[in-house]
């Protein structure tokens, strides 16, 4: 792979006479433009579809709090979805009092101690926010954004940064500029207390969230006078307790200055017509000084600092050094080394000396930056006989090697090439150039020293490398042990209690109404014909398809077999046998190194239906890559005890996921959804895993090689990869295994329960309907859109912005991949254990009657036909989109019949679907939850209550 070149920026002068850097040699063709009042506009062009990828970053977090206020920032970024004195209002005169007296009665309850006159204060507020509401227009900003056709509208908050995410068509930038400088130009805390539901409602759901909680105690204890470590983005619970809308508006005004924020659009856009609509719109709003900001030094860490949290999940141990903030030469070192330890193609020292030879069930290193300082961390979860203590002197282990030096001399420059694939994957994509472009905004570093960091990374040499780990790797370390049990540091947040406010869906503003009533050229939707996209051709009888790669020099190969799971429930084992086994030339520990010298990565997936073995990354290495993968699967050598320490890890990995929360709410809905005769529960038994012999399963490994498949390329060279890959084809001699049907029974009113030591409750209702019928796939889009999903859909208004009753609800319906198969809907609610029976019947109210709401259902609608038309299928998209649709008896791309049954969609026409298709439907209930923090009664009312073991929903 060639040396990365060298980057200089350069000034320039475009067309319209705006000056603009860019860097000499950037392939990206990145131009950065600087408003008189301090604004940076990132532009740079990606034709792979008439939209544009747009984040706004905000160089502002939760490290900015005040500490008197902690969580601020992240409740800022909630607010900047409600509008302004013209968005989100239908009588702004009347309204504007009203959020004054709140924010005054905000400001009496925050000082107030005695706790029956706060709670009078905050009935008080309730009242006038019910009169404020009145005039509210709730998820106007979302209605605003959707009508263009925007999809991933979010943001986040973290300790330094708070960014605001949209894709849009392209045809829609003057809209999306006219929104966003609405939303920028002030704040109005509107819909305020319902909101602070929310956040509560997000603060206890991280209470259960076990990676956070030991995130906390390693960042505390890194950082034990540094906002890095003291205000967490999520705020501390008496802070949430006693907001400030006061606060919150000093806040905006300080930080929300254009001198202190970035617009990145990378995209189909024209670089000269961009740069003057963003000027146009916000180039007038007025530059600020921003406050001085004292630094907070630590001290030097001298000794080690142990911490213990306790949860119900497995446990685990993390140990974390305190390191350097991005761009800083000791922080690309710190980087190398964490690769060294841990990288992409499992070729580090961990990867190799913990996790390939398993002895233990997984362990990571990684290293992250940030403004001020870094965490280099080191994660493992032991084996059920190792001690935490044991794990940890694993790891140590391997920080001494490093040390040491004892790491190939090859390791470095192949993950400098690794580093330079990465990036080469990152940019080629309009998110993943947008991405690098406001990390690097927040970072404050230039796009000069971004696209130079792969030549820094080449300088370091080994001698560096252990210079930096012997100074750097001391006794100076946080040491968290996690282990199961009761968590004795729960802070809940209680819910105050307020009264749901009346949703205003029918009224528009005069904002909304001019940007709906405002003309743009329409986008004419492309539909691709597969047939000319997709070249096939013979090679020794096997079937192979190209797709030219137009971006890089990377390439995929991939040997599709029609057959998975349900063909052979043991297949998906012995390709993860496969990973700890290695050949007469090769041990498997040799065959990672020697894939990652190359540049290629492989990947093993065993889907129900579908069993897929992949090879991606530099394409002049691939037929290395392509004859490595032959050797490796004809000659692996089998190994019994290597064997049946793998069976050691499987049986340990399954008792692990029935502690994890989110594996267990997963396996109680499959169980509520298919019974206890399922994919998901028919495992390989624990006695037929120790009687498995590993010749068994290098056999069927081989015996891959001679049954059928097809191969699809995804590169440049078609010709030349026939060649490559004729010595990998053998003789098709044995047939296809019959694949065992799973039964897909009625859902037929039953509450499936599992008892966890949780906060929250987590409530999803499946029900099975009609098989999957093409002819209804653009009402499913649009019923999606308009009823079940995202930010301005009618379940997200009603459960969450009117009556505060959880912070995740939605309504899907998801069509079946495969014909002849059955449809589902799902209703999802995660909330308090207390608010779950008003949250269902909340939810059962809306499913009763579909909600006749016409501009809703004409801008859902609308919402869904821009983005089909916006929307390009491209790359091994191409392909696979095509292998998939084929599964459903179509050939040709199916979005075109959509697009034309959405134009012609009546709102009549979707509550028909509605009511023939949803609203006759029974449903079964999962709940997970703790057992006396969950109305019993409420439960009963939802159907026959069947108590499940772990054992019933895991299937072992």
């Amino acid at each position: 792979m060639e040396k990365a070149q060298e980057f200089e920026t350069e000034t320039c002068s475009d067309r319209s006479g705006y000056t603009y850097k860019k860097v000499k040699n950037d392939k990206n063709g990145v131009r950065i433009y600087t408003l008189e009042n301090g604004l940076k506009i990132y532009l740079a062009k990606n034709n792979d579809a008439p939209r544009i990828q747009t984040y706004i970053p905000v160089r502002t977090g939760s490290n900015n709090d005040p500490s008197d206020n902690t969580g601020l920032a992240h409740y800022l970024e909630h607010m900047m979805f409600k509008g302004t004195s013209k968005l989100g209002t239908a009588d702004w005169e009347k309204e504007k009092p009203l959020l004054d007296q709140i924010s005054q009665l905000f400001e009496e309850h925050k000082t107030e101690t005695d706790p029956e006159k706060k709670k009078l204060l905050y009935k008080k507020i309730d009242e006038v926010s019910q009169e404020a509401s009145k005039y509210a227009i709730a998820n106007e900003y979302d209605k605003a954004i959707s009508s263009l056709g925007a999809t991933g509208t979010n943001a986040h908050t973290w300790l330094d940064e708070t960014v605001y995410k949209n894709n849009i068509p392209s045809n829609e930038l003057e809209k999306w500029l006219q929104i966003e400088k609405e939303r920028f130009s002030e704040l109005t805390l509107r819909l305020f207390h319902t909101e602070l539901e929310s956040v509560y409602e997000e603060f206890n759901r991280a209470q259960d969230n076990d990676a956070r909680l030991v995130n906390y105690e390693v960042m505390d204890a890194l950082f034990p006078k540094h906002p890095n470590g003291q205000q967490t983005t999520l705020g501390k619970g008496e802070h949430l307790k006693n907001p400030s809308m006061v606060a919150i508006h000093e806040y905006f005004d300080r930080f929300y200055v254009p001198n202190n924020y970035a617009m990145i659009l990378v995209g189909d856009l024209d670089f000269e017509k961009t740069i003057r609509l963003i000027d146009e719109y916000f180039g007038k709003l007025p530059f600020k000084k921003l406050p001085e900001k004292t630094n907070i030094s630590e001290e030097p860490m001298t000794k080690i600092v142990e911490r213990i949290v306790k949860s119900p999940t497995a446990p685990r141990l993390q140990m974390a050094w305190r390191s350097a903030s991005y761009g800083t030469p000791e922080e690309k070192l710190a980087n190398l080394v964490a690769n060294i330890l841990c990288n992409s193609g499992e070729s580090g020292l961990i990867d190799l000396n913990i996790n390939q030879k398993q002895k233990a069930l997984r362990a990571v290193a990684y290293n992250s930056p940030f403004k001020t300082y870094g965490n280099f961390s080191l994660v493992i979860v032991p084996k059920n006989e190792q001690s935490l203590e044991e794990a940890k002197e694993l790891l140590l282990e391997q920080i001494d090697l490093v040390k040491k030096g004892e790491f190939p001399d090859w390791l470095i420059p192949a993950i400098v090439t690794d580093f330079k694939i990465q990036r080469m994957k990152d940019f080629e994509t309009a998110n993943g150039l947008a991405t690098a472009l406001y990390n690097n905004y927040i970072s404050g570093q230039s796009w000069e020293e971004e696209l130079n960091e792969i030549n820094e990374y080449e300088k370091i040499t080994k001698e560096d490398v252990v210079t930096f780990a012997n100074d750097f790797f001391k006794d100076n370390y946080v040491l968290v042990r996690k282990e199961k049990g009761i968590n004795d540091k729960l802070v809940r947040v209680e819910n105050p209690g307020i009264t749901p406010v009346k949703i205003n869906r029918e009224d528009q503003s005069q904002f909304l109404r001019q940007i709906l009533a405002a003309k743009t050229t329409d986008i004419q939707p492309v539909f691709i014909d597969y047939s000319k996209e997709i070249e096939t051709d013979k090679v020794l009888k096997k079937h192979v398809s190209f797709v030219r790669n137009q971006y890089n020099d990377l390439a995929q190969v991939y040997f599709i077999f029609p057959f998975g799971s349900d063909h052979d429930k043991e297949i998906g084992l012995a390709t993860q046998v496969l990973q700890y086994l290695g050949t007469a030339k090769l041990s498997a520990e040799e065959l990672r190194q020697e894939f990652f010298k190359l540049g290629i990565t492989n990947d093993f997936r065993t889907g129900p239906d579908q069993l897929t073995i992949s090879l991606a990354g530099l394409e002049e290495n691939m037929a290395q890559g392509i004859e490595l993968l032959k050797d490796w699967m004809s000659c692996a050598k089998p190994d019994q005890k290597i064997y049946l320490q793998y069976v050691d890890t499987v049986l340990e990995s399954r008792e692990v996921a029935k502690k994890d929360k989110q594996q267990i709410m997963n396996a109680l809905s499959n169980y509520a959804k298919f019974g206890k005769d399922s994919r998901m529960t028919d495992v390989v038994s624990e006695e037929r895993l120790k009687s498995i012999m590993s010749e068994e399963m290098t056999q069927k490994i081989q015996d891959l090689l001679k049954m059928e498949y097809q191969i699809f390329f995804y590169g440049k060279d078609f010709e030349g990869f026939k060649n490559v890959v004729k010595p990998f084809i053998q003789k098709e001699i044995l047939k296809t295994p019959e694949r065992k049907i799973y039964p897909e029974p009625e859902t037929s009113g039953n509450v499936f329960f599992t008892n966890y030591d949780m906060v929250q409750t987590e409530m999803a209702k499946t029900a099975k309907a009609a098989n999957v019928d093409l002819k209804n796939f653009g009402k499913i889009n649009v019923f999606n859109e308009y009823f079940g999903r995202g930010l301005s859909s009618i379940v997200f208004q009603e459960i969450r912005e009117s009556k505060s009753l959880a912070y995740s609800a939605y309504v899907s319906y998801a069509a079946n991949p495969e014909l002849n198969h059955p449809d589902y809907v799902t209703t999802y609610i995660g909330t308090q254990a207390n608010k779950l029976p008003e949250a269902v019947n909340a939810m059962d109210d809306l499913m009763a009657d579909f909600p006749q709401i016409p501009a809703q259902f004409e801008n859902a609608k609308n919402a869904v036909l821009k983005q089909i038309a916006s929307s390009r299928v491209t790359r091994t998209n191409i392909f696979f989109n095509q292998l998939n649709l084929k599964k459903l008896g179509v050939d040709d791309d199916i979005r075109k019949d959509m697009y034309s049954e959405i134009q012609k969609l009546t709102l009549a026409d979707l509550t028909y679907f509605y009511d023939q298709r949803i609203k006759p439907l029974t449903y079964n209930t999962a709940i997970i939850g703790k057992r006396e923090n969950l109305d019993q009664n409420a439960m009963k009312q939802m159907g026959k209550v069947h108590e499940m073991t772990l054992e019933d929903i895991f299937g072992y």
